[in-house]
């Protein structure tokens, strides 16, 4: 007789369902896990065997074999010692075969047969609902796991609550949805003295999604404009909450089980490895570019991150996901972010000041641009220079606009969007529209297309750069309740493409 328990095998945000089954056959007593488990998996029947030992359960002097099906998939990480125990469990008739069998288990097993926590309960319990099964996992991540809603999860402390539930001795009441974490905003646009420009950049950004870089001198505010950005955001949707929070499971960022509607805002130091920032490693984790999914990732000082990383952005800004390519798999995440840069004009920091200024001035800030490729430069939508601001300014009282006047525009502007963009699944933000999508939105008035035309001839745009114009300035129209593209509309989106030193 081969007994059965099911958990999930984790390929990116996908969790694969795996079957355990398990034989207890006569001859020399032996304990072996085969289907390509890797050493933590291989390591489960040392966990397993202590684990019912403390409860007092002699395993059979037989010879014990786990499968993993399907045999050909690599089974990754300890969440495996919990489905392997009930497998085992049920082949000695101590658990009940079709109550195992109606749930996908995962958890590690600590020696004694506490249930510690694992990474992925969320992915696990969105697959165990598609195959109408429950979900069993520790304690500590049914908070996380019961988001899900439309599955039965079962949250235990140890190995034996497990028991006794199933046996009908002390069951266990199905685990309620964590706390949904309230943002707590402290960065208020205020606080940025100045820089209008930059702050208008910021919130057609933000309405949009587009891509920004600040250019600017040392203190300029480029990172303080930066921190602000996650103040004007929305809040993520149901449907972003939900998919931002299955990457977030699988690297173990979610605190107590609680769901945040708060944008991620990513912002890794420029000695990140490329694995760190795409993602990869052993078991093929998600990067930062993943982590920033419907959100923020802000790479200040960007000339400084390494030439190899910067390229490999370009993938990522364009399709908004990533393919993470291995040896034995290949593994995708999504990533449509909104990538926010900061760099120096050039090495000294002080290029456009004379009196500062290096002697290798201006060679030095060609220099240092040149370490940001031309095709990676022009998937920015907005660039935008940051002059310094003069120290008689400080001390000047805070004046403009706040963050919550300006959220309050970015968020009608995202309506006008998400009603748009109502039937078609692949678009949300202006920023999606491609092709015909993006002529039917952003068709401008005629002599706003004759002024796009002349500035796409004299200035040499490229396809890409012509379309990022017009999705920019159809993103300033909804800012402005327009429905059609103006001259205006069309000549400040151009303002933010075209570099000054071009114009002059």
């Amino acid at each position: 007789m081969v007994a059965r328990a099911y958990t999930v095998a984790f390929q990116g945000v996908e969790a694969r369902i795996v079957e355990v089954q398990c034989a207890v056959s006569a001859g020399l007593p032996a304990f072996s896990i085969v289907g390509l488990p890797d050493k933590a998996v291989s390591e489960a029947r040392d966990r397993v065997r202590a684990a019912l030992s403390s409860m007092a359960i002699a395993l059979p002097s037989k010879r014990i074999t786990i499968n993993l099906s399907p045999a050909d998939l690599p089974k990754e990480g300890s969440h495996f010692d919990l489905p392997i125990a009930l497998a085992l469990l049920c082949a000695i008739d101590i658990l009940p075969d079709d109550a195992i069998q109606s749930v996908v288990a995962l958890g590690e097993l600590s020696l004694d047969g506490t249930l510690i926590p694992v990474i992925g309960a969320l992915p696990a319990a969105m697959s165990a609902a598609e195959q109408n099964r429950g979900l069993l996992c520790p304690e500590a991540s049914g908070a996380e796991a019961a988001w899900v809603g439309n599955t039965q999860v079962i949250a235990a402390s140890s190995l034996g609550a497990v028991v006794r539930h199933y046996t009908g001795q002390v069951p266990i009441s199905p685990a309620d949805p964590g706390e949904v974490s309230a943002p707590r905003q402290t960065k208020d646009l205020r606080d940025v003295k100045g820089q209008e420009r930059a702050k208008r950049a910021l919130e057609i950004a933000a309405a949009g999604r587009h891509h920004l870089m600040f250019v600017g001198t040392p203190g300029s505010g480029k990172s303080m404009l930066a921190a602000r950005l996650p103040s004007i955001l929305p809040p993520l949707t149901p449907r972003e909450a939900l998919s931002t929070s299955m990457i977030h499971s699988l690297a173990g960022l979610l605190v107590e089980g609680g769901i945040s509607r708060t944008r991620p805002f990513r912002e890794p130091h420029h000695t990140a490895s490329m694995a760190a920032i795409i993602g990869g490693g052993r078991q093929a984790k998600p990067g930062e570019v993943s982590l920033a999914h419907n959100g923020v990732l802000f790479m200040d000082e960007f000339p400084e991150f390494p030439r190899m990383v910067l390229e490999t952005l370009r993938q990522p800004v364009e399709t908004g996901e990533v393919m993470i390519a291995r040896a034995n798999a290949h593994v995708k995440y999504p990533c449509q972010f909104m990538l926010v840069a900061a760099a120096n004009p050039c090495k000294c920091g002080y290029l456009s000041d004379p009196a500062r200024a290096c002697s290798r001035a201006p060679a030095c800030g060609e220099d240092y641009m040149a370490r940001i490729s031309g095709p990676l430069m022009d998937r920015f939508d907005l660039r935008v220079d940051v002059p310094p601001v003069a120290f008689t300014d400080l001390d000047l009282p805070c004046d403009g606009e706040g963050s919550s006047q300006v959220a309050a525009r970015v968020a009608d502007a995202r309506l006008t969007q998400e009603a748009r963009f109502a039937q078609t699944p692949d678009a949300h933000l202006n920023a999606d529209a491609e092709g015909d999508l993006l002529e039917s939105i952003a068709t401008p008035a005629p002599d706003a297309r004759a002024l796009l035309i002349r500035a796409a001839e004299r200035f040499h745009l490229s396809a890409r750069g012509y379309h990022r114009v017009l999705r920019v300035a159809r993103t300033i129209a909804d800012l402005d309740g327009e429905k059609t593209v103006q001259k205006h509309h069309l000549a400040e989106a151009l303002s933010f493409r075209i570099p000054a030193s071009a114009i002059l």
